[in-house]
């Protein structure tokens, strides 16, 4: 049987991983929401499918990996809510699937570090859904790999175009770190998990070096030959509710076991390689 990939909620990670399989001979099948995006998905070599709303019954059915971006609700993960039911008949051919979650089920840790053995103690209620999200999927019974993926950055999706147009802020809080991973990381650790599965395993998917916003922002400010932005105090800060909501919780996040169990060397290790391999393919394009 070939290898089919169906994607669910087809986002900006599932694109990168998609754009790795399509040379492999891979057949992948992505869902978005919007119509008026299948143009885009079926140019980068995906057949698009809507979700909510069409039925992905046939596709199911000949499956061999499914890979879920979608977030979960308030009523829980909307795919199993539609497909859970029955779902191992409904995808018998599934030989591997990966549920892309977040480092913020493990909560706040005042900046201490975490691995995939730490309790689940999510401090918002986005991290409570994704604690029970992860759990409705373990409860499938499928061959399910949980990747808890913390801040994610690449081209298109990372500080440069806010600095350049002045609205980057250096939010400041006392002893806050972040964990992030380069998106080549991410389809990294995926293909590695894809080729040697584990069913039933969780992995932190986050490069070495954890480090405060305000370091990131002045280094890419540095590479553009920018002033730093300026500096704010969170107390002070203008942010929206889930903005602020990221700053309630600081951890470092371990990953030695994407490098010791999936054999991943990481193609970015921190910030600083990261920024640079997104500044140069954010200026080729």
């Amino acid at each position: 049987m070939s290898n089919t990939l169906l994607s669910i909620g087809h986002g900006y990670s599932a694109r990168a991983l998609a754009r790795c399989l399509a040379p492999l001979d891979w057949e992948v099948f992505g869902t978005t929401r919007s119509p008026e995006k299948f143009a885009a998905l079926k140019a980068e070599g995906v057949t698009p499918l809507l979700f909510p709303g069409g039925d992905l019954t046939a596709t199911l059915g000949k499956a061999t990996h499914l890979l879920v971006s979608a977030a979960p609700g308030e009523n829980g993960d909307p795919f199993l809510a539609r497909y859970g039911s029955k779902l191992a008949q409904r995808a018998p051919n599934l030989a591997w699937v990966g549920y892309l979650s977040t480092t913020g089920v493990y909560g706040d840790h005042a900046g201490g570090w975490v691995t995939e053995e730490t309790p689940l103690t999510p401090s918002s209620r986005r991290g409570l859904m994704r604690v029970e999200a992860e759990e409705q999927w373990r409860g499938t019974g499928l061959p399910l790999h949980i990747f808890r993926l913390a801040g994610i950055y690449g081209p298109r999706r990372g500080p440069f175009e806010k600095i350049r147009n002045g609205t980057a802020r250096r939010i400041l809080k006392d002893g806050q770190v972040f964990s992030r991973i380069h998106v080549d990381d991410i389809t990294q650790v995926l293909l590695a998990s894809i080729t040697s599965p584990n069913a039933g395993a969780a992995y932190n998917v986050c490069d070495d070096l954890p480090a405060p916003p305000q370091d990131v922002l002045a280094y890419a400010a540095e590479l553009l030959g920018m002033a730093p932005p300026p500096e704010v105090r969170f107390e002070e800060a203008d942010l929206s509710p889930m903005a602020r909501s990221f700053y309630g919780e600081s951890k470092r996040v371990a990953n030695a076991r994407i490098k010791d169990e999936l054999g991943v060397s990481l193609l970015y290790p921190d910030y600083k390689t990261g920024l640079q391999a997104v500044l140069a393919a954010e200026t080729q394009s």
